[in-house]
């Protein structure tokens, strides 16, 4: 990865690609964090923003947690890309969180300090018109509207910073893989079991037109209770829709299974066998591909 030559900053590159990472990382400061430089949003992009908030809403009925549903409102602002600062009047209120913005993906060490902080980091660039249904990274759409609602849940909030939390020990024990496997499955692509049925929580998939409805109805995925050893066993990919879901039956049953010390665990998934994106034990899978 090259270095930035204003700051000496890392970027990170999502997933397998040979371009540099979209974002101006010469903004950052030595904790990646810039300020949001709403003036230099356009009226296209402020459209792009009010469009997909559209869109994603209206299918959020049946489909997403309604903890979800009911701090979406609290974004504030749905026909322009919100300002940071007036998100946060109404967030630090509600669970001592705010977000901070930063010029794309950060590596790891950073990324967790801030979360152990309650500080959550938002990407503060949008997508272009043409990639009004798919863009590789995160943008400010994904953030925001993926996840920032539930951090005005005061429980999940919690798990969110206790995630930050173990991520800074991880990084420790060289476990950094493992766990980020747990983010995945449920800060990014978890769903939760409520009174009506499925439904989903995960950022990747409410802010995902097409995985929103097939993450909860389709009968393709593989779908298991969320449990430690098998979610941190468990591949995935980033440019598909996922193989495999994970499911939660509250935030607080989330919030409790992260409560133990994840040292120990790591030892034992060190000896255990890993699965593929699919559920299928690896070992097999590469036997079948040999």
């Amino acid at each position: 990865m090259a270095q930035t030559p204003a700051t000496g900053q890392t970027p990170v590159v999502y997933g397998a690609s040979d371009r540099p990472p979209r974002g101006d990382y010469s903004r950052a400061r030595e904790d990646y964090t810039c300020e949001q430089n709403w003036a230099a949003y356009t009226a296209t992009d402020h459209d792009t923003y009010h469009r997909l908030y559209q869109r994603q809403s209206a299918q959020l009925p049946g489909l997403a947690s309604q903890a979800f549903i009911d701090a979406l409102p609290l974004l504030g602002a749905k026909e322009r890309i919100p300002r940071f600062e007036e998100v946060n009047e109404r967030l630090y209120k509600a669970t001592r969180w705010e977000i901070v913005t930063v010029p794309g993906l950060i590596p790891e060490v950073p990324f967790f300090q801030l979360l152990a902080n309650r500080k959550f980091p938002v990407t503060d660039w949008i997508r272009k018109p043409e990639e009004f249904d798919y863009v590789v990274e995160p943008d400010v759409f994904h953030d925001l509207f993926g996840h920032v609602p539930l951090l005005f849940n005061p429980v999940f909030a919690d798990y969110v910073q206790r995630y930050g939390e173990g991520g800074l020990k991880a990084e420790r024990l060289g476990a950094c893989e493992m766990l980020s496997r747990l983010y995945w499955y449920t800060i990014e692509f978890g769903l939760i079991r409520e009174a009506d049925g499925l439904r989903a929580y995960g950022a990747g998939i409410l802010s995902s037109a097409g995985e929103l409805p097939y993450s909860v109805r389709s009968p393709e995925p593989l779908r298991l209770p969320l449990e430690l050893l098998r979610t941190m066993r468990t591949r995935y990919k980033i440019d598909t829709y996922q193989q495999t879901y994970f499911v939660i039956d509250s935030f607080q049953q989330l919030f409790d299974l992260t409560a133990q010390d994840f040292a120990p665990l790591y030892e034992q998934l060190r000896g255990l066998p890993e699965f593929t994106a699919d559920g299928r034990p690896a070992s097999e899978a590469a036997t079948a591909a040999g």
